[in-house]
Order: C-alpha cells, then sequence, then structure tokens
C-alpha cells in the first residue's frame, strides 16, 4: 500500500527566480491572450458552459463518492481517472472566472469613461450656466443703474427753455438730443446752485449783523430789570389799591412753568377763561415748588445722586430685606405718585357761596384727577335727606351723562394696575380724587377707548373747547344742590314751599298734605313692587339719589318713590306711585294712576317755573297733591253708606270721567280755574 502511494506522489519542484518570473511571464501572456479571446466568445455560452461544467463535477463528486463509500479495490483506477476529470473542470470553471473578472473590468473602464465624459459635459454647462447668470447680473445692473443727477430734482424742460441763457440751453443741439438735454439742465443748475449759495453768503452776513444787534439791544434790557424791579416794588401800593395783583399773577405764571402738561393747559386756559369771561373764577397754584423743580433736573445728575442713595440704602440695609408685601407696597404708592403741584379753580357764585377744585396729575398713570370742597354763603339748616346733596364726594358725579369718576379713563392703566396687584382705581379713589372724564378734557387728554396709550399729549384746543360748558355746568349744580338743600329742610317739616312765580299752576285750596318724606337706599328702590317699570327700563341707576315721600287725606295714603338725577334739574326726576285707599292701587291695576304718573313725569315742562327751574321738584309735589285731591273728589259714592261724604267735590270739573279707561280730569285750567281732560 505504501509503494503504490509512493508511485503515484508526484516529486516536489523547487522553484527558482527564473522559474518564477517565466512562470509569471506565462500568466501575463495568458492574460493577455485570454482579453484577445474574450472578444471572439459569446457570455451567454460561457454562462452555459459555467451550468454543465457544475453538473458534470456535481456528478462526478457523486460518483467519486459512490465508490469510496463501496470501497471495492478495483475502484481506485476509476477514481483517479474522476479526479483527473475533475480537475478539468477545475480548470475550466478557472478560466471562466478570470474571463468574468475580465469582463467585469472591461465594464468598469467603459462605465468610467462614460462618466468621465458626463462628468465633463456638466462641468461645461455649469460653466455656461455661471456665465450666463453673470451676464445677467451685469444686465441687471446696467437696467437699475442711477446717476446722481436722478436724485436732482430738476426744473421742467418748458421752465429750462424759458429761463436759462441760449449759451446753456443751446436749443438747436439739446431739442433733439436727450443726452445733450439733460446735460444742458444740470449746466442750468450749477449756475443756480451758485448763485444761491452767494445769496446764502449774503444773507448770513447781514444775520450776523441782526445778531449783533440783538446782543446789543439784549445788555440795554438787562440794565432796565433791576430798575423796573424797583419800579415793581415801589408800585405794589398802588396795585393793591387798585385791586390790580399783577405782581401776584407774575408769580403764578413763573410757577407755572414747573407744572406738567396737562396741569398747564388747564391753569392756562382756565385763567384765560377767567379774565376774558368770569370774573368769579379764581385760578390759583399750589404745592412745593422745590419739589416740582427736582423733577426737571438732567438725568445725568439724577442717575448720580440715585447711584449715592442706593449705596448708602444698601449700606444701611445689608441686615434687612423687605418682605414681598412691603415692596409691593412701595411700588403701588409709587405708581399712585402725584405731581408736587396743583392747580385749584374756585368757582364762585352770584349768593356768595362758592365751589373749591384741586386738580391733581398722577405722574405714571398719566391721568388728571380732582377733589372737591363746597363753601357755602349761609349756614344751611339740619336735613336729614340732604346729607348726599353736598357730599364732596358725590357732588361732581354725572356731572356729565355716564361719568361717575370711578374708574380711570386711560386704557394703559390696567397694565400698570396687574404689575403691583391693584384690583381698581375705586380702592384709592378718597385720597387721590375722581378721574372725571371732564377732567381730562380740561387738562388737554383725550383716551381712545380700548388702546392702550403710555403717551398721551395735552390738547390746548381740546380744553379750551370744553372750559365754558364746564364751567357752567360745575356753578349750575352747586347752585341746584343749594336750592335743594333748602327745599328738602321744608319736605321733611310736611311743607311743600311753591314760589310766587309758580303759585298759577295750582288752585288756591289744596287739601292733601305731605307727611312724610326721607331717603331711601337704591336696593330698597328696586325691592319696591310698584318701580319695576323704572328699573326696567333703565331710568334708575346706582348713581342717583332716591327718596321716599307719603300724601295723605283722611283714609286715602299715596305712597311715591322718587328717582333724583344728579343732573337735576336739566333731568327731571321720575315718580312712581301707590295709593292705599280701598284697596292697593298702581299703575298695573289703575289706570287713573298711569295718568297721574304721566302728568308728573312727562309733563314736567309746564312744572319748571322761572329758569334755571330749580323749583321743578317742589312744583311736582304740589301737583301731585293736587291730582290726588281731584282722584279722591271725583271718585264714585258708594250709596249704601250713610252719613257725609268723606272727599266733598271741592274742585270745578267740567267731566268727572272719559273713555273706556273712566280717566279723570287732571289738567288744571288757570285762570278759569277748572279741571279738564287732556
Amino acid at each position: 500500500m505504501s509503494s503504490d502511494t509512493s508511485k503515484k506522489r508526484k516529486p516536489k519542484v523547487i522553484r527558482t527566480e527564473e522559474g518564477k518570473r517565466s512562470r509569471h511571464d506565462e500568466q501575463e501572456g495568458r492574460y493577455y491572450n485570454e482579453e484577445g479571446e474574450l472578444d471572439t466568445r459569446d457570455p451567454r455560452n460561457d454562462y452555459e458552459l459555467y451550468k454543465e461544467t457544475c453538473q458534470d463535477l456535481q456528478r462526478l463528486m457523486a460518483e467519486i463518492h459512490d465508490l469510496k463509500t463501496r470501497g471495492s479495490k478495483d475502484g481506485a483506477a476509476e477514481i483517479e481517472e474522476k479526479k483527473i476529470q475533475s480537475c478539468v473542470h477545475f480548470m475550466t470553471l478557472k478560466k471562466l472566472n478570470r474571463l468574468a473578472h475580465i469582463r467585469l473590468k472591461k465594464a468598469r473602464d467603459q462605465t468610467h469613461e462614460a462618466k468621465q465624459k458626463v462628468d465633463a459635459y456638466h462641468l461645461q454647462l455649469q460653466n455656461l450656466l455661471y456665465e450666463v447668470m453673470h451676464l445677467q447680473k451685469e444686465i441687471t445692473k446696467c437696467l437699475e443703474f442711477k446717476s446722481k443727477h436722478e436724485e436732482i430734482e430738476l426744473v421742467s424742460v418748458e421752465e429750462f427753455y424759458k429761463e436759462a441763457p441760449a449759451d446753456i440751453s443751446k436749443p438747436e443741439i439739446t431739442v433733439g438730443d436727450p443726452h445733450q438735454q439733460t446735460l444742458a439742465r444740470l449746466d442750468w443748475e450749477l449756475e443756480q446752485r451758485k448763485r444761491l449759495a452767494e445769496k446764502y453768503k449774503e444773507c448770513l452776513a447781514s444775520k450776523e449783523k441782526i445778531l449783533k444787534e440783538i446782543e446789543v439791544k439784549k445788555e440795554y434790557l438787562s440794565s432796565l430789570q433791576p430798575q423796573l424791579q424797583n419800579i415793581m416794588q415801589a408800585s405794589l401800593p398802588v396795585q393793591e389799591y387798585l385791586s390790580m395783583p399783577s405782581d401776584c399773577m407774575h408769580k403764578q405764571y413763573e410757577i407755572a412753568r414747573h407744572l406738567p402738561a396737562p396741569l398747564y393747559v388747564l391753569f392756562v386756559q382756565a385763567s384765560a377763561y377767567s379774565q376774558a369771561c368770569d370774573k368769579r373764577l379764581v385760578v390759583t397754584i399750589e404745592g412745593n415748588v422745590e419739589e416740582a423743580r427736582a423733577l426737571f433736573k438732567p438725568t445725568e445728575e439724577s442717575q448720580d445722586d440715585e447711584s449715592d442713595s442706593d449705596a448708602e440704602e444698601e449700606q444701611t440695609t445689608k441686615r434687612r430685606r423687605p418682605t414681598l408685601g412691603v415692596q409691593l407696597d412701595d411700588k403701588r404708592k409709587e405708581m399712585l405718585k402725584r405731581h408736587p403741584l396743583c392747580v385749584t379753580l374756585t368757582v364762585k357764585c352770584k349768593d356768595g357761596s362758592s365751589l373749591n377744585l384741586t386738580f391733581y396729575f398722577l405722574m405714571n398713570l398719566n391721568i388728571l384727577t380732582v377733589k372737591a370742597i363746597i363753601t357755602p354763603a349761609f349756614e344751611l339748616s339740619t336735613a336729614i335727606s340732604a346729607g348726599d346733596l353736598l357730599n364732596p364726594e358725590l357732588i361732581l358725579s354725572c356731572l356729565y351723562p355716564g361719568d361717575d369718576g370711578n374708574k380711570t379713563p386711560n386704557p394703559a392703566n390696567r397694565y400698570q394696575f396687574d404689575k403691583v396687584g391693584i384690583l381698581s382705581l375705586s380702592d384709592y379713589i378718597s385720597d387721590l380724587g375722581h378721574p372725571y372724564l371732564w377732567v381730562q378734557a380740561m387738562g388737554g387728554l383725550h383716551f381712545p377707548t380700548d388702546q392702550p396709550q403710555p403717551a398721551v399729549m395735552a390738547d390746548n384746543a381740546l380744553s379750551a373747547s370744553h372750559m365754558e360748558k364746564t364751567i357752567n355746568l360745575l356753578r349750575s349744580r352747586l347752585l341746584s344742590r343749594f336750592s335743594l338743600h333748602r327745599q328738602f329742610a321744608s319736605l321733611e317739616h310736611g311743607i311743600i314751599p311753591v314760589s310766587a312765580e309758580c303759585q298759577h299752576l295750582f288752585p288756591t285750596k289744596i287739601v292733601s298734605r305731605l307727611t312724610k318724606w326721607s331717603v331711601i337706599t337704591y336696593e330698597d328702590y328696586i325691592a319696591l313692587p310698584y318701580t319695576a317699570e323704572v328699573v326696567t327700563y333703565g331710568l334708575a341707576k346706582p348713581t342717583d339719589q332716591y327718596y321716599s315721600l307719603m300724601i295723605e287725606r283722611g283714609t286715602a295714603k299715596l305712597h311715591a318713590a322718587v328717582v333724583l338725577n344728579p343732573g337735576y334739574c336739566t333731568v327731571p326726576p321720575v315718580f312712581s306711585l301707590f295709593l292705599n285707599w280701598k284697596g292697593e292701587r298702581s299703575s298695573s291695576n289703575d289706570e287713573n294712576i298711569r295718568v297721574m304718573e304721566s302728568e308728573i313725569n312727562v309733563f314736567y315742562k309746564e312744572l319748571h317755573g322761572p329758569p334755571p327751574g330749580y323749583q321743578l321738584l317742589t312744583n311736582q309735589l304740589q301737583r301731585l297733591s293736587m291730582l290726588l285731591d281731584v282722584y279722591l273728589e271725583t271718585e264714585g259714592r258708594d250709596n249704601s253708606v250713610e252719613g257725609p261724604h268723606e272727599f266733598p267735590p271741592e274742585k270745578i270739573c267740567l267731566r268727572l270721567v272719559r273713555g273706556p279707561g273712566r280717566t279723570k280730569p287732571f289738567k288744571y285750567n288757570h285762570p278759569q280755574g277748572f279741571f279738564s281732560h287732556r
């Protein structure tokens, strides 16, 4: 067995360097030979040959495996033969593998060459596109180019040919050539500017001359000032004797320079109105002038002072820190800080009473507020129901309709309040004053609604347009409140005062009498069952004042609730009636009660009396007493009851009832003295 294997074993070949080189040359030649052979071979045929070779190789391996498994001695030669055939197939596969690699290399080379050509073409395309873009930019620059002469506003062509001399305009050349025409117009512009420059130099020389003259006159005037002051000091007794306090006015105007813009506008316009139209209006400035001057110091000095003060505070307060609540209180105080100066208007009346108004400016909120003080000319009688008539906090309420002064008119303040935790300005009004809209108008301030305006300028025209009307309303409000105060004092004693000018509005004899007059609250008013319609139609508001009264005659009791608007007597009082006699009667179940309310509320103009109509309320009460007499005297008599009639007819009535509603004759006709229907 060993001898057979030794015979079959091939001798070992030792390869030298020359042998290796010769083998490499053989492979090189074979490679290039196969590369040339590749052109004549079909890849599909090679693929088929590859599959057949693989199948034959598989078959041979299987047969070799079968022969080895059987282990017969005669099969060794057959196995060797099949091995030789398998080696031939392996050689074929290696050749096919080399051919495949050569084909792959050639395909890659061809692809690479094609890609290089594409890259070269793409690079050329990019170069061309860049050149196109560059040319387009240059074209755009050329099209958008603007010369300096386009910024110069030249005279029109017609004016140019009309005013320019012929040696500049050259019409024979420039008319048909726009370029030459533009050059000629630029030459003419240059010529004109040279002339203007010479004129400017002349004006400057004239200005210098005038300034020197002004300086000389200033020196002369400054030398006169001490002499004028001596003359003014010597004339003070004469000014006091002639009631011409020019020195006081001069001091006031000196202080006015330190007022903020809204208060300054208010002071100037009120002073002008006082001098021109109303001698009973006194305007003064009050407050700390030194603090006001300190507000106008330069910012740099104030910053230095603040830095020094901050350093001192840091040294003194290193050991303690303010709590959050203290910080918020400090921020609120700073937010609601008033200007050190204020303007006071004293509105005097003919009877000697006066209304003192003090106007403040809240610097951070940029709004004006006002406080009022009432000075009567004589001692007022005590009247319980008149307690709120002369209340300084309420006397100015609704001077204009809807202006109650309980909220800020500046929309920007809402955002400022949110930062420092202020819910509403009404909590601080007792200390700061009321920010009425008419106060802002007198200071020239106007705030657009629902638009925050952090900086609003004071307008003199706005202040002037509101000054006269507002002063007249203030004086009328004061006089009407004094008149109501006197009337209430009589009404509480059951006396309805009727002036001599209004006696003709009523008959001589009125039996019904006022027995009760008292003040009630808004909540009490809306709780009454016979005032529902007035509340429903919005005629009763929380800013109004409410009163209750009762008029009696015999067993009949007429109750009434009165709504007194702050604008009395321009806005008349509103009466709601309720009669307690033989049952409960009101406008909802008795047509005549409704007619009585109409006589009082609708036909109130008949009861105004002499202007300005301060007697309207008492005239309405007197008419109400008269209407109750007519109602009771014209009521049908109950024949089942014996004895005299409770309300004997004392009024002359042409007709007792009329129409399906059986209305009574409530209209009094003077001087005939009878009652009729309207």
